[in-house]
């Protein structure tokens, strides 16, 4: 499989998740040494869905950062464009309502949901401020968006062996444990060329959305946007 360049042509990029998909879980586990598990709790925490809220996890892959929402009472709709994650999703996760949804084209009607959130998925996003502007779209009035991504680390040091781990030990280890080893040379790639924490929330800003903050997880590793429709 030839990996995804960085224009994100959107074919290339839906076949890579669709090859990935199988380990997709596991390979994400190992390579952040399990720190997925506490962003996806971070992520629920900034959300903070209350019962009944409906919740669009938008590239939500095989489900796993869905099923939190609905353990705490919320209708979520897990939505990705890799067919090939879904499918994996649904075989482990079959009472989740999975649908198949281009991040710029999304398949709802305005104002349908409380809560919008993407985790590690804007940036592959063909054009991420359309993606941003459909998420406000969808969103009800004063309802609100939760990124969460990757990003700069603040300590210079730290971004210095981040980076070198980013583009070195990354790929070395996907390729012991990922389904699909060269899609994790571009996911290193697009990591690095994303804008900074500042950068992102002038984006979310251009894009409709209000009172764009971020919050740094893992000194800046991962960051948590969080705005207001």
């Amino acid at each position: 499989m030839a990996r995804a360049e960085l224009d994100k042509q959107p074919a290339d990029v839906r076949r890579m998740f669709d090859a990935v998909a199988r380990r997709y879980d596991l390979t994400n586990d190992i390579l952040s040494f399990g720190q997925d598990r506490r962003w996806r709790k971070e992520v629920l925490t900034a959300v903070d869905p209350s019962y009944g809220d409906r919740v669009l996890d938008l590239a939500a892959g095989t489900g796993t950062s869905s099923q939190p929402f609905r353990d705490a009472g919320a209708t979520v709709i897990p939505c990705d464009f890799s067919v090939g994650m879904l499918q994996v999703g649904k075989k482990r996760l079959p009472h989740l309502p999975f649908t198949a949804g281009d991040g710029t084209r999304l398949p709802f009607r305005d104002a349908t949901f409380d809560a919008v959130t993407i985790s590690f998925g804007l940036r592959n996003i063909v054009d991420p401020l359309a993606g941003l502007a459909e998420m406000r779209r969808v969103t009800k009035p004063g309802g609100r968006l939760v990124v969460c991504e990757f990003s700069h680390p603040t300590w210079t040091p730290w971004r210095t062996v981040y980076l070198e781990y980013l583009m070195k030990a990354l790929p070395a280890v996907a390729r012991a444990v990922s389904s699909a080893p060269d899609a994790y040379v571009y996911l290193a790639e697009s990591i690095r060329a994303w804008p900074d924490q500042a950068g992102l929330a002038a984006m979310i800003g251009e894009a409709g959305w209000s009172g764009a903050e971020w919050h740094n997880l893992s000194g800046g590793i991962v960051t948590l946007h969080r705005a207001t429709a």
